[in-house]
């Protein structure tokens, strides 16, 4: 039995379209989006580093 809604985070070693081919092929279209910056601490500040994208998949039904 699948999840209804499943999160992917897009790999830093892919595009966006091979994080949608990825969902697709586990039976998952992406209905949402949403972006969240990854930051790393220099000299006792907090510096952006990369955005981290994820796809919420809904369950494909047949």
């Amino acid at each position: 039995m699948n999840k209804k809604t499943v999160w992917f985070e897009l790999r830093e070693d892919e595009t966006i379209t091979d994080c949608l081919e990825r969902m697709k092929e586990q039976g998952y279209a992406a209905v949402g989006r949403k972006e969240e910056p990854l930051f790393e601490e220099i000299n006792g500040k907090p510096v952006p580093i990369r955005q981290i994208v994820k796809f919420k998949g809904s369950w494909i039904t047949e």
